[in-house]
């Protein structure tokens, strides 16, 4: 006799799919140039590569710390000053993890308590309300809108939006600087409310980082939220190797808080992973120490790449929003008049032959995003202008 398959836990139903497993999914089978889940199309420095081996040569396949390897803790801090930012105690305030996305699912769980509220910037990494959800958390969303004449250079964000967002059950806030998916760089004045907010209100800041290195304009630089006055006790900052170095399938990441929050992360992922793998942790610090020039070559394709994609969907008829980081970009397919981002997405990959997201699934607001549609442009310059050639036949005769 037969038995129903137990359902999916009630925390999880309103997620599905992943839509990066879907639309990757898609692009496979038919045959399309994948841009949509933000993976670059080629391997990382070689420094890495080496190392990594050389640790597998020399026996370090064991477990390792469940903060990390000490020699990759010393080098992100070493990473942290080299920054300008003050120095940190590699023992003290650096836990590593399984990739940023395991750091968020770790701090989220390790702060918040049921029915406590975090605030999200919309659009968001699906990740985060993911997690908001496994902590039993609300997510209060503060929507980020597209540019407009008053705000022609970036998304943006109302004021008295965000100030009302904070209530008393208000535990955490998540910033993602530089953001996925908009590309945008928050300013020092819209970090210094925030920074203003949450302290006023005695709220953590949960600072996502893992585009620190991936900035385009240099009157736009990344600034760390933990930086700004009174917001280094307050603050969680996590990164990855991942986007830096083109080693998303490395998946390591780490979380750089003080003590009081560095136990909030630590008391989750010592459950949920305890550490991440050995031997990539000794290639991880290899390529921080050694790695800054190889961040300049990926920082000059991906803005070639950028502006190649920009001008091309601009002579398809989209409206391309300025991209200023992180390797995405947004656009609003409206004027082509083929439907949702859903359907617009489904026709560029089956018909067109180009795979990008729908990114109203970024969204908690209903409505929003579906005139929109992000594209990853972390590839080879080819694999971009096979993409451009594409996505002109295929829309530009609609």
């Amino acid at each position: 006799m037969s038995h129903p398959a137990p359902p999916v836990a009630q925390r999880f139903r309103s997620f599905g799919k992943s839509i990066f497993a879907e639309m990757t999914a898609m692009a496979t089978a038919h045959n399309a140039v994948n841009l949509s889940q933000g993976f670059p199309d080629f391997d990382g420095p070689d420094i890495a590569r080496l190392a990594a081996i050389d640790a597998i040569n020399k026996g370090h396949s064991q477990y390792a710390p469940m903060t990390g390897v000490p020699v990759l803790r010393q080098a992100i801090a070493r990473a942290w000053a080299r920054a300008g930012r003050p120095t940190i105690d590699p023992d003290a305030h650096i836990t590593v993890t399984a990739g940023c996305s395991e750091a968020i699912g770790a701090a989220l769980m390790g702060l918040l308590d049921p029915g406590d509220e975090v605030i999200i910037f919309e659009p968001y990494f699906d990740f985060y309300t993911a997690g908001a959800a496994m902590a039993g958390a609300v997510a209060k969303p503060v929507t980020l809108h597209s540019p407009d004449a008053a705000h022609p250079h970036d998304f943006w964000f109302d004021e008295a939006a965000l100030r009302a967002a904070f209530t008393p059950r208000t535990r955490a806030i998540m910033v993602n600087t530089p953001h996925n998916p908009t590309g945008k760089v928050y300013s020092r004045a819209e970090l210094e409310l925030i920074a203003a907010l949450c302290q006023q209100h005695n709220v953590t800041a949960i600072s996502d980082e893992v585009y620190e290195q991936l900035t385009f304009n240099p009157a736009k630089p990344h600034i760390s939220l933990a930086t700004l006055p009174g917001m280094w006790e307050r603050t969680i900052t996590l990164s990855s190797l991942g986007k830096t170095f083109s080693l998303t399938g490395w998946k390591v990441g780490w979380s750089i808080a003080p003590p009081a929050l560095t136990a909030c992360v630590r008391a989750a992922h010592q459950f949920m992973v305890f550490s991440g793998s050995t031997p990539m942790q000794h290639g991880a610090a290899a390529v921080l120490d050694a790695g800054d020039a190889y961040c300049e070559t990926l920082r000059r394709l991906f803005a070639s790449n950028r502006d190649i994609l920009s001008a091309t969907l601009t002579r398809c008829g989209l409206t391309v929003y300025p991209s200023d980081s992180t390797y995405f970009l947004m656009a609003d397919h409206s004027a082509l008049g083929i439907g949702t981002d859903r359907a617009f997405c489904e026709h560029l990959t089956k018909v067109v032959g180009v795979a990008a997201i729908p990114p109203s699934v970024f969204y908690l607001t209903p409505g929003l995003g579906t005139n929109l549609v992000r594209f990853a442009f972390c590839k080879r310059e080819e694999t971009m202008r096979e993409a451009c050639r594409r996505l002109e036949a295929g829309l530009l005769k609609n």
